[in-house]
C-alpha cells in the first residue's frame, strides 16, 4: 500500500479557534482587542461567530491573521412548553463563510432559521441551504445544549461537530463529547470534529475562570491566507486539541503510524467497541505509536492523552474513503 497522509506532510500549523464571540453579540472583547488577544497566545486564525449576526471582519486579515466570516444561530425548544430558558433543548450551530467576498449585500442580512425544534427534516434542509450559500456547518456544544443522540444523530450535512468546548467545560465539566462523535458517525454522519473555546471573555483572560485559550484546532495549511485555510478546513486537514500536539499522521503497508507530543496514552478508537492502544510505563510518556489495519474498523480516529488528562484528537477517517484513494 502506498502512504496515505492523514494530515499532509507539506505545508504549516496555524493555530485556530473556531467559536468566538465579541460585543457584535454577548462578549466582552471588540474583534480588534480578541484578535490581538489571540495573536498573543499564538493564534493564527479566528472565526468571529457571534450569535445570529454576521460581521465579515475582513480588516482584520493580514499576512499574520486570518479572521473568518461566521456567525451562530440556534434553534430552540418553544417557551409555551419550556418555559425556562436554561430547561430548553437547543441546536446551536456555526456557519462559516468559505468566499465572504461573494453576495456581500445579501449576506448582510443575517440568514436565520425558524424556531423548529422538533423538525429536524427542515433543520437538515435548513443545513443544506446554507452549504448552497456556501458556508461550512459545524454542530455545538451537545452537553450544554441538554441534547442526546435521539436529538442529533439524524442530523446531516454537517461539515464538523464540536468534540471540546472549553466555555462549556469552565460553564459545567460538560465540554468534552467523544462519545456524542461516536454516536453521529456510527449512525452514517460522515463529519470531522474541532475543538474550540466558545469565549465570551465576562471574566479576565488571567482568571481562572476565563473561557479563553483551552480548546483549539491545528490547520495545516499551504499559507496563511483565506482562501487556504478554508480548503484545509473543507478537506479536514486539521486536529482539534485542549493541549497535545499530533505531528504526523499517516497510513503505510496496512499500518497506521502517530507522531505526537509526550503524553500517557494513544487510543485508537473504531466503528466497533474494540480500540487500539499504547500506553507508557507510569512516570514515562510516549511520543509514536504504530497499529495495523485490519481493515474492517469502518472508521478510526485518535486520541492522544497527556499526564493531565487533555486530548488531542484526529478527525474520523473512514475505510471504504482511503481505500479509493489508493
Amino acid at each position: 500500500m502506498k502512504r496515505i497522509e492523514l494530515l499532509p506532510s507539506e505545508g504549516k500549523f496555524y493555530k485556530a479557534n473556531l467559536h468566538s464571540h465579541t460585543t457584535h453579540s454577548d462578549g466582552k472583547m471588540t474583534p480588534e482587542e480578541s484578535k490581538k488577544a489571540h495573536m498573543e497566545h499564538g493564534y493564527s486564525v479566528v472565526a468571529f461567530t457571534d450569535h445570529e449576526v454576521y460581521v465579515n471582519h475582513k480588516e482584520l486579515t493580514d499576512e499574520n491573521f486570518v479572521a473568518i466570516a461566521a456567525y451562530e444561530i440556534d434553534i430552540n425548544q418553544f417557551p409555551d412548553r419550556v418555559p425556562r430558558y436554561y430547561g430548553r433543548k437547543t441546536y446551536h450551530i456555526n456557519f462559516y463563510d468559505k468566499r465572504p467576498w461573494e453576495n456581500e449585500e445579501e449576506k448582510k442580512n443575517t440568514i436565520l432559521p425558524e424556531q423548529r425544534y422538533d423538525d429536524i427534516n427542515y433543520i437538515n434542509s435548513f443545513i443544506y441551504d446554507m452549504n448552497k450559500k456556501g458556508f461550512l456547518s459545524c454542530y455545538n456544544h451537545p452537553y450544554w445544549s441538554l441534547q442526546d443522540c435521539t436529538d442529533y444523530v439524524k442530523l446531516r450535512g454537517l461539515w464538523a461537530m464540536e468534540i471540546y468546548n472549553y466555555g462549556c467545560e469552565i460553564d459545567g465539566l460538560y465540554g468534552y463529547h467523544p462519545q456524542s462523535y461516536d454516536e453521529m458517525l456510527r449512525d452514517g454522519a460522515r463529519l470531522f470534529c474541532v475543538s474550540t473555546d466558545d469565549n465570551h471573555n465576562h471574566h479576565p483572560i488571567d482568571s481562572q475562570y476565563s473561557d479563553s485559550f483551552g480548546g483549539f484546532t491545528m490547520i495545516k495549511a499551504q499559507k496563511l491566507d483565506y482562501e487556504s485555510i478554508i480548503d484545509a478546513m473543507e478537506k479536514g486537514h486539521f486536529y482539534s486539541s485542549m493541549g497535545p500536539e499530533i505531528k504526523e499522521l499517516y497510513i503505510e503497508d496496512n499500518k497506521l503510524f502517530i507522531k505526537c507530543s509526550p503524553v500517557e496514552k494513544i487510543y485508537v478508537s473504531t466503528m466497533e467497541r474494540k480500540c487500539y492502544y499504547k500506553i507508557a510505563e507510569k512516570g514515562e510518556t510516549i511520543d509514536c505509536a504504530e497499529f495495523e489495519l485490519i481493515g474492517n474498523e469502518g472508521y478510526f480516529r485518535v486520541t492522544c492523552r497527556d499526564e493531565k488528562g487533555l486530548c488531542a484528537n484526529s478527525n474520523a477517517y473512514f475505510i471504504d474513503e482511503l481505500f479509493k484513494s489508493i
